[in-house]
C-alpha cells in the first residue's frame, strides 16, 4: 500500500486515547468518545514508548502517563547488591528514573525523582486517581536480571507489591481467566474485555531482561518462572493473587510456546513480544495470534524497512508505520516516539 493510502486509512479509523490532561478519552473520528469504544482490547492496535522512565524523555513519569501512549516500559533490577526493585537502564545498584513516589494526585511533579519500582507504581496510582476513566495502559516490565526470590524479590513478592500499590487499578490474570482453566482457554473462548471495560486499568507485562538472558548461571528466566507461578497459583485456587502477565519474548514462526519443555505452563502465555522487523518480514504468520486473540507487542518499530527515526520521525512516517504493523496484527507498536503525543494516543483496528 502506498504511504498516501495508508495515511488515508489511518485518518479514517484513528481513535485517540487519553492525552495530556488525562480525560477518559479524546474524541474519535465520528464524534464518539474513546470511553464508548466497545471493541475488544485484542482487536485494536495502540502505540507504546520504550523506556518511558528515562528523564531525557519525560521529566516525570506522570508526563509519560499524560502522553496518551498505550504502553509504557520500565526496566527493573533485583540483584542482591542493591535494595528493593530498582528502576534504571544501566545502573544495576541504584535508581535513575523519573518516578517520584507521589502519594496523592497533587504531589505529582513535586517530589524527588529516582525512586524504586514502588515509587513508579505510586505515581501510576496517583495519576489514576486523578483520571479514573483513563485508557487501558500496558506496563511492560523488563526484569533486567530476573527474579531474586531468596531476597524478597520473587514472583509472589511482585504480586504483593502490584496489589498494594495499584489496587483495583490493576487488571489481573485471575480476572481474565475467570470461568476458564487457564489464560489460553479464556482468551480463545471469550477474548479480552473491551477497551471500555478496561478503562481505568493497568495491565502489567513481564519479559526476561538482557542481563538475565546473558547470564549462563541463570537457568530460570522470568517468563518461565512467572508462568510456572501462575500455573501453581491456579492449582492452589489462588490465581486471584497474581498481578502480571508473562510474555513469550522473541518473534518466531509457529507457536513459540513450544520452546517451553514443560507443556503445562504453555497455556499461561497469551502475550507475545518481539522485534517488529521479524513480525513484518513475512516469516511469521501474525494472523495466527489475532485469530486466537493473543496480544503481540512489536518493538523497535522504526527499524522496519524502510527505517525511520527512532525518536523523531515525521508524524506521517510514524502513522504510516503504525498502520503497516496494525495490518500485521500488532497489538502494540513500540518505539521511542515520545515527541509525538498525537501518534502515541493513536488506536486503530488490528488487522
Amino acid at each position: 500500500m502506498r504511504a498516501s493510502a495508508i495515511r488515508t486509512v489511518v485518518a479514517g479509523i484513528v481513535v485517540a486515547g487519553a492525552v495530556a490532561g488525562g480525560s477518559s478519552g479524546a474524541a474519535v473520528a465520528d464524534g464518539r468518545s474513546a470511553r464508548a469504544d466497545d471493541r475488544p482490547y485484542a482487536a485494536t492496535t495502540g502505540v507504546g514508548v520504550h523506556n518511558a522512565y528515562e528523564k531525557t524523555k519525560y521529566p516525570y513519569f506522570a508526563d509519560a502517563l499524560d502522553s496518551g501512549a498505550g504502553m509504557l516500559e520500565l526496566d527493573v533490577w533485583t540483584n542482591v547488591f542493591g535494595g528493593g526493585w530498582r528502576v534504571s537502564h544501566s545502573n544495576p545498584l541504584g535508581n535513575d528514573n523519573n518516578c517520584e513516589n507521589a502519594q496523592r494526585p497533587e504531589e505529582l511533579r513535586t517530589k524527588a525523582r529516582n525512586q524504586r519500582l514502588d515509587g513508579c507504581l505510586a505515581d501510576m496510582k496517583a495519576w489514576h486517581d486523578a483520571h479514573p476513566g483513563h485508557r487501558p495502559v500496558l506496563v511492560k516490565v523488563e526484569l533486567k536480571d530476573g527474579f531474586q526470590g531468596r531476597n524478597g524479590r520473587g514472583p509472589a513478592d511482585l504480586d504483593a507489591l502490584l496489589r498494594s500499590k495499584l489496587g483495583d487499578a490493576l487488571y489481573r490474570p485471575g480476572q481474565l481467566a475467570e470461568g476458564s482453566a487457564n489464560l489460553d482457554e479464556a482468551v480463545q473462548k471469550k477474548g479480552w474485555p473491551t477497551r471500555s471495560e478496561l478503562a481505568g486499568k493497568f495491565i502489567v507485562e513481564l519479559i526476561p531482561g538482557t542481563v538475565e538472558q546473558g547470564n549462563p548461571a541463570d537457568t530460570l528466566w522470568t517468563d518461565r518462572e512467572y508462568a510456572t507461578h501462575l500455573r501453581d497459583l491456579a492449582g492452589a485456587g489462588r490465581l486471584g493473587d497474581a498481578g502480571a502477565f508473562p510474555a513469550v519474548l522473541g518473534a518466531a514462526s509457529g507457536d513459540p510456546r513450544t520452546r517451553y519443555t514443560d507443556a503445562s505452563i504453555r497455556p499461561w502465555f497469551v502475550l507475545f513480544d518481539g522485534d517488529a522487523s521479524v513480525y513484518a518480514g513475512g516469516s511469521v504468520d501474525t494472523k495466527w495470534y489475532a485469530d486466537r486473540r493473543y496480544l503481540v507487542v512489536m518493538s523497535d518499530a522504526h527499524n522496519v524497512a524502510p527505517a525511520i527515526s527512532a525518536t523523531n520521525p515525521t508524524e506521517a512516517q510514524a502513522r504510516d508505520r503504525v498502520a503497516l504493523l496494525a495490518g500485521r496484527h500488532a497489538s502494540v507498536v513500540s518505539s521511542d516516539w515520545y515527541p509525538l503525543p498525537g501518534v502515541l494516543s493513536t488506536v486503530v483496528p488490528r488487522g
